[in-house]
């Protein structure tokens, strides 16, 4: 099972057998929160992806794409640890 699906499970059953709502709905916008780290981790495969096939049809071009390879992949990590902090913040920090 995907931590999404386990976040929303905890939420239901939270829900249910402990009656309080608010653990459930933290629960289920952390889950929300990891789809952003998902979907960063896909970003960074279509860079990887087109930074390759960049370089297979210029090779000439190795220095300047790797470094914008570099760069993009550091952006891209940035917003999937962006969205594990505020998932952190969603379960521990808010009362």
């Amino acid at each position: 099972m995907a931590k999404c699906d386990i976040l929303f499970l905890q939420a239901i059953f939270s829900v249910f057998l402990e009656g309080d709502i608010n653990v459930g709905l933290k629960a289920i916008g952390a889950g929300l929160c990891m789809i952003g780290a998902g979907a960063s981790s896909i970003g960074e495969g279509f860079i990887g992806m087109k930074a390759l096939e960049g370089v297979a049809r210029n090779p000439e071009t190795y220095g300047k794409v790797r470094t914008l390879l570099i760069l993009g992949v550091a952006l891209d990590e940035t917003c999937g640890i962006y969205a594990l902090l505020i998932s952190f913040m969603i379960i521990f920090v808010l009362n």
